[in-house]
């Protein structure tokens, strides 16, 4: 989700494009909060691990 969201967030600058640098901001932030909790050892979507 970090990825796609970085990724999302060069396209949007490079091509000037707002939505898609929203949706990247948006998707990094949410990637990251769901990477430091998952981290901190709370589960995530209902699951502690994902394989």
């Amino acid at each position: 989700m970090i990825t796609l969201g970085v990724v999302l967030l060069l396209i949007g600058l490079l091509a000037n494009i707002s939505v898609l640098w929203t949706i990247g901001i948006v998707l990094v932030v949410v990637g990251l909060a769901l990477a430091v909790a998952g981290r901190l050892g709370h589960a995530i979507g209902g699951r502690k691990h994902w394989f």
